[in-house]
């Protein structure tokens, strides 16, 4: 089971790494904007990140992750990877 803690977590630890940014991820704002003041993730590193957080938590993201779909914040992340998580127990 992948809970909204733990995908939380990982989604922040590795948009702070791709941000290329040294601070504590649990700092960093559920509304964050993915590519604003503090956060700078660029679309190849986004497709990156998603798939580093299917090896980490076990969860497979579908192609079709992006339809209907807008990514502007840390939130919106989250909740596609819970969405996914759902569809995949």
């Amino acid at each position: 089971m992948t809970d909204h803690k733990r995908v939380n977590g990982a989604v922040k630890r590795l948009l702070v790494r791709e941000s290329r940014l040294s601070i504590d991820p649990d700092t960093v704002p559920d509304d964050e904007p993915l590519d604003g003041e503090l956060l700078r993730v660029n679309s190849l590193g986004f497709l990156g990140m998603l798939v580093r957080l299917e090896d980490e938590l076990d969860v497979t993201l579908d192609d079709d992750i992006f339809a209907g779909r807008v990514f502007t914040t840390v939130a919106d992340v989250v909740d596609a990877v819970l969405d996914a998580a759902k569809e995949t127990t």
